[in-house]
């Protein structure tokens, strides 16, 4: 027995004190060590680093270095698609006023001062508010306001470019927390209760209560600086801000068209801001009733044969995605048919996944190639 007893000490059921044994502290340390292996295991999609051996041949991932505080760039959070906009309208006003200001001798109309008259001149140009107040006389003048006309109308295509590349951004990334959050809650009663926030609808507001202001200081305004009755002040500014410009009514001193150089530009670009979070409070709510309609609908038999893209009687979660996003209408085959091709260049060795050593054989291949 004794000899039992030696040779298996980690067998005994339960020890004196009626707690666990040391072969179940063992299994459980064991477990626990190894889901949280499982648990810190490097995410699948991330980017695997350059592999560097050290001095005791242990590998180790070259990761990039961090950027030093001072080298990074005062506007870092700032979305790449409004720093590109607010460049060119940078550039746009510059050289505007430039090529204004050569040419302001074949401009006609009320003038204050040289500088000031072309950066107003272009400024109502590109939002193409054109009061009328300045005229442009000559041929080359008049060639040069339809180069302009045309390039600010440009300039202004790509913001809602951009803004629409913005709704989309949006839509996709409410998607894609959607599904994490039903990994995470377990339902979809609590993902819909994070997707319930009034975030746009206070960014609405917001927007709304600025416009309020400038419409009420540009009236103001007008009526102490331009001596307009407060009708008239209050018609100059609704069709400033909308961009109609009569011509009518506008900013003939000095001081008023400082003062309209930047309040145009603020009122006219945050009165397209308000319909932009318009459009995209309208954009989630549709979405946020898609989201709740995939997620609450019953997947059906002919679901799941659909959804097996490999015909294997087992569809994987990577199918069932592909499934839901070809029944939101987000891909087409298509798509799929590229992506596919793309994934079989990559699969040097044809074992059906992508690896490292797949990687480096398809780059070494294009390089020979070439």
């Amino acid at each position: 027995m004794s000899n039992d007893t030696a040779r298996n000490p980690l067998l005994l059921p339960k020890d004196q004190s009626g707690g666990p044994t040391m072969a179940q502290d063992f299994s459980i340390n064991s477990r626990t060590t190894s889901s949280r292996k499982r648990r810190l295991r490097r995410s699948r999609s991330a980017p695997r680093g350059d592999f560097v051996y050290n001095n005791d041949n242990d590998v180790k991932i070259d990761e990039p270095p961090h950027p030093h505080p001072s080298k990074i760039p005062m506007f870092r959070d700032l979305n790449p698609n409004l720093k590109r906009v607010i460049l060119l309208l940078a550039a746009y006003l510059t050289v505007g006023t430039l090529c204004f200001y050569l040419v302001r001798n074949q401009i006609s109309g009320h003038k204050t001062n040289g500088v000031l008259d072309a950066v107003y001149f272009c400024v109502v140009t590109m939002t193409t508010v054109g009061y009328g107040d300045l005229v442009p006389n000559s041929s080359t003048s008049r060639l040069l306001a339809c180069a302009f006309v045309f390039s600010g109308m440009v300039l202004v295509g790509h913001l809602l470019s951009r803004a629409a590349d913005y709704l989309v951004e949006k839509q996709e990334s409410l998607l894609v927390r959607a599904f994490h959050l039903r990994q995470s809650f377990g339902g979809p009663t609590e993902i819909l209760k994070e997707l319930h926030t009034n975030k746009l609808r206070y960014k609405c507001y917001v927007t709304f209560l600025v416009l309020v202001v400038l419409f009420f200081t540009g009236t103001v305004f007008l009526v102490a600086y331009e001596k307009m009755p407060v009708i008239e002040a209050f018609y100059c500014v609704c069709s400033t801000v909308t961009t109609l410009g009569y011509g009518d009514k506008s900013f003939n001193s000095g001081t008023g068209r400082v003062f309209a150089v930047f309040w145009i530009l603020t009122s006219t670009v945050c009165l397209a801001q308000f319909f932009l979070y318009v459009a995209e409070l309208n954009a989630e709510i549709k979405q946020r009733e898609l989201v709740k309609w995939v997620l609450t609908r019953r997947i059906t038999n002919n679901d799941l044969e659909a959804a097996d893209l490999d015909e294997d009687g087992v569809v994987g979660a990577a199918e069932f995605i592909v499934y839901k996003l070809k029944e939101m209408g987000k891909i087409d085959e298509k798509d799929i048919a590229g992506i596919m091709e793309e994934f079989e260049q990559l699969d040097i060795d044809e074992s059906g996944t992508l690896t490292t050593s797949d990687i480096v054989l398809a780059q070494t291949t294009s390089q020979i190639q070439r």
